[in-house]
């Protein structure tokens, strides 16, 4: 399969021709556009998930698409644990799909158990009138015309 080019007379963000890049993913040849990331190369090739959960085995790919959650991770050039919507392709690259635990938190990644709970939404204030919102209702108000407060 390979990517979707529009013609660069439709393409808004790229109104000249680019290059096309080729990257192996687990041995299988992909094709993208110079620039993309390594998650845009995948689901242009109609590629959703490449890794699975420790729990229950479920199909991960992208999920944030900034980096946040870790659920891209791949294998780039031998290199582990690599963020595939935040690492450009590049031609040539060799990608292995990881089947395997998320790895350890460190501090620029808290460990999700250690993140404390959202606050309960608080409740919305009452419509209820209160003495504040019954005086100033009582007050007459001017049309504009023939206003005379100073």
């Amino acid at each position: 399969m390979t990517s979707f080019l529009l013609p660069p007379s439709q393409d808004p963000i790229r109104p000249a021709a680019a290059a096309g890049i080729r990257i192996a993913v687990d041995g299988r040849a992909v094709d993208g556009i110079a620039g993309q990331t390594i998650a845009g190369v995948l689901l242009g090739s109609g590629t959703l998930a490449w890794r699975t959960t420790s729990k229950n085995a479920r199909p991960r790919g992208v999920f944030c698409g900034i980096g946040v959650c870790y659920d891209c991770l791949v294998e780039v050039n031998g290199q582990r644990d690599v963020r595939a919507c935040q690492r450009r392709a590049a031609d040539g690259d060799a990608v292995v799909t990881q089947y395997d635990e998320l790895p350890a938190a460190s501090p620029a990644m808290p460990a999700t158990s250690a993140t404390p709970a959202m606050p309960a939404t608080p409740a919305m204030p009452s419509t209820a009138a209160t003495p504040a919102t019954s005086a100033a209702s009582a007050m007459p108000t001017s049309s504009g015309a023939g206003d005379d407060r100073a």
